[in-house]
């Protein structure tokens, strides 16, 4: 992965727009209406907001009906990389910064 997408996926995986349908994903896949009602979120906003994840492979998008699924493999990948590890880092600080 480009050096500049790793650092837009550091950003979008720890956003905090992002982060609570991730932690949706968390336990397995969910479907779009469960995730629309659990966020109270359209389902446009939901997919508007995982599509670089989406088209990176980090999130998986399946039809009929919509669903979504994170790839823990590849997450934990890039975030156990060293020279990503600081970036990671600096993301859950400012999550955290925004949950408190």
């Amino acid at each position: 992965m480009d050096p500049a997408d790793t650092e837009k996926a550091f950003e979008q995986l720890f956003d905090p727009d992002v982060a609570p349908i991730l932690a949706e994903l968390e336990d397995g896949p969910r479907d779009e209406a469960h995730l629309s009602k659990e966020l109270d979120l359209e389902p446009a906003e939901i997919k508007n907001r995982l599509e670089f994840l989406i088209q990176h492979g980090f999130v998986t998008e399946t039809k009929d009906p919509v669903a979504y699924s994170v790839d823990k493999e590849k997450i934990a990948g890039i975030v156990e990389d060293d020279k990503n590890f600081q970036s990671a880092i600096d993301g859950l600080t400012k999550m955290d910064s925004y949950l408190n």
